[in-house]
């Protein structure tokens, strides 16, 4: 397919004959617009990466944009938190964005150390509860910024068992923390 100018064109010219019915295939399948347009645009992305000839085209990119779509279905999208408002409509922080400070933050006064220690300690003592494998998956991805895909490298597990136990992570620390949470969070 990387055959230069005239092997490009006639990829181009494939991608564009089949273009209209691609996208209206994509967005038949999937809920928001916006994801649509991810999914035609990281399709045609891929298949202007691939090195070796494609036969036919549009078959390829069929699979490849119906393999996205699973993909993409397949990753848990965590739930964006709620916006709170105060009387006025004014947003106001939510007590989420409080938490992440105080764990994340600097402390500015002792009782904000304080309260920092006993999450972290809190936190410690349920990431010490899970088995292993689901902790160490848990600690690399949200603690110390790790990719999936370099922790598989790393791990030699494959990205689909990671999230499997960064998934069953999150599930037992939001049970197991959920008292702390309330806890702290009532006013």
């Amino acid at each position: 397919m990387k055959v230069g100018k005239e092997g490009d064109s006639l990829v181009m010219s494939a991608l564009n004959a089949c273009r209209s019915r691609l996208k209206a295939f994509i967005r038949g399948r999937t809920a928001v617009r916006d994801d649509a347009d991810d999914i035609l645009q990281e399709v045609t992305y891929q298949l202007m990466k691939i090195e070796q000839p494609v036969e036919n085209v549009a078959a390829w990119l069929f699979r490849a944009a119906r393999n996205e779509i699973t993909d993409r279905a397949r990753k848990k999208r965590e739930l964006p938190l709620p916006v709170y408002y105060d009387e006025d409509g004014d947003e106001e922080d939510a007590p989420e964005n409080e938490l992440a400070e105080t764990l994340f933050g600097v402390p500015q006064t002792p009782e904000e150390e304080y309260l920092s220690a006993l999450i972290w300690e809190e936190l410690d003592e349920a990431l010490a509860e899970l088995p292993a494998a689901q902790r160490d998956v848990f600690e690399k991805t949200e603690l110390h910024g790790y990719s999936f895909k370099a922790l598989a490298e790393e791990s030699g597990a494959s990205v689909q068992a990671l999230l499997s136990r960064k998934h069953k992570a999150v599930l037992y620390l939001r049970t197991r923390l959920r008292g702390l949470y309330d806890e702290l969070t009532e006013e």
